[in-house]
């Protein structure tokens, strides 16, 4: 199924190849538009994918600050999103469709396993 991430009236990502991760829909880098993104100065290090760096989007003339990420030095574990671009939802990107892969996080394996016991 095809994901699509809009903001401020324009497709900025549109994929049958985008992987979900802990509730993100992540984008393989050549099905987004990079004319609609700006690096961003913010680093994020998570304990189980590795080493984030931002997009800001810039569409229209307006700027939404940090509303993208990429996992641009993953841990092992996650070198299935190598590059890949997610959008943060809660700055007003729209993202619809499904995912055709997952990558699970160490803690939903664990609740996984958890559950069937």
């Amino acid at each position: 199924m095809e994901c699509r991430a809009t903001w401020n009236d324009e497709t900025i990502a549109v994929s049958d190849k985008c992987i979900l991760t802990e509730g993100n829909l992540y984008f393989p880098p050549d099905s987004v538009k990079h004319e609609f993104l700006r690096q961003s100065d913010k680093q994020y290090t998570c304990r189980w994918k590795g080493q984030a760096g931002y997009f800001d989007l810039v569409v229209n003339g307006k700027v939404n600050k940090d509303a993208a990420w990429y996992y641009y030095a993953p841990s092992e574990a996650a070198m299935s999103i190598k590059d890949y671009v997610a959008f943060d939802k809660s700055l007003g990107v729209k993202m619809e469709g499904e995912a055709s892969n997952r990558l699970y996080s160490p803690w939903e394996k664990e609740l996984e396993a958890h559950a069937r016991r």
